[in-house]
């Protein structure tokens, strides 16, 4: 997988500029995006997703967006937890603030939970 440059700095010189804490990391290819340190959402293949659980979830199917997946070597298919950001909403501040909202409360929620059952 290569890393796409060119749409990186767009997502974050252009649609996360107006966002406070927004920072992203070079991961796997691709890039993890954290708001106050708390990963959100990746860019992979040219295309920005966001974490999604069942209390976001009926959001994105409505939108019909799909799972981030990729191939493991032994050809199994695997499906994350980020499923791609539909374009509207990108290009929709007040809504785009809602969705990083409750994508960082899923994260939250799953490193809480991780913590507790340590």
């Amino acid at each position: 997988m290569k890393r796409d440059e060119g749409f990186h700095e767009y997502i974050m010189n252009d649609i996360f500029i107006s966002f406070a804490g927004i920072k992203s990391r070079a991961m796997f290819g691709g890039w993890g995006i954290y708001k106050n340190g708390i990963i959100f959402a990746i860019i992979a293949d040219g295309t920005l997703y966001f974490k999604v659980d069942e209390s976001n979830k009926d959001d994105y199917l409505k939108n019909k967006s799909k799972p981030f997946t990729y191939t493991m070597p032994s050809g199994k298919k695997v499906s994350m937890s980020y499923w791609e950001l539909p374009q509207e909403i990108m290009e929709d501040q007040i809504e785009l603030e809602k969705w990083i909202a409750k994508s960082i409360k899923i994260s939250q929620s799953k490193k809480k939970l991780k913590k507790h059952k340590k």
